[in-house]
């Protein structure tokens, strides 16, 4: 019973209106029952919902769901991705340096295997402005990382 008045719920929600997507979690069922609410709890249930309900395929293609049509999938929407999935491995490996899901990072970023220590060396050193609480998203990860990247003259060809 429970179950059906939870369903419910989310499909009065879903009709409500089409709602900004959380970067983090994407569109979906999840992210507007979600919508408003702080921490890694809500973002996590957010996106479990809309990985549970296989919504975002089907908002995406009709525009529901707090989803929008088209686009592009591009660099920059892997990144997030990959962030937003591995945010707290980043969290271990940014402090320490060096790590795989960081290695990984730097991949999909565009980092030459030249560049690749300098950049592992620029996440350690400024893990604090990285992860400025124990709060952060990977969207203010991912930001944060972009503008340390843009003021140092090694990186800035890699964020332009």
């Amino acid at each position: 019973m429970k179950k059906i008045i939870v369903m419910a719920a989310i499909g009065v929600l879903a009709t409500g209106g089409v709602a900004l997507a959380d970067p983090d979690v994407g569109c979906g069922w999840g992210t507007m029952a979600f919508k408003g609410q702080t921490g890694t709890a809500a973002k996590v249930l957010a996106a479990t919902t809309n990985s549970i309900l296989g919504n975002q395929t089907f908002g995406i293609s009709s525009g529901t769901a707090g989803c929008k049509r088209g686009g592009t999938v591009t660099a920059d929407a892997r990144v997030d991705m990959y962030a937003s999935a591995n945010i707290d491995q980043l969290a271990s490996d940014m402090a320490a340096g060096r790590g795989e899901s960081l290695d990984t990072l730097a991949h999909l970023i565009g980092v030459s295997d030249a560049d690749a220590a300098a950049f592992r060396a620029l996440t350690k050193e400024n893990f604090a402005t990285l992860f400025s609480g124990d709060e952060t998203a990977a969207g203010e990860m991912i930001s944060a990382l972009k503008g340390l990247m843009a003021n140092d003259a090694q990186f800035a060809p890699y964020v332009s």
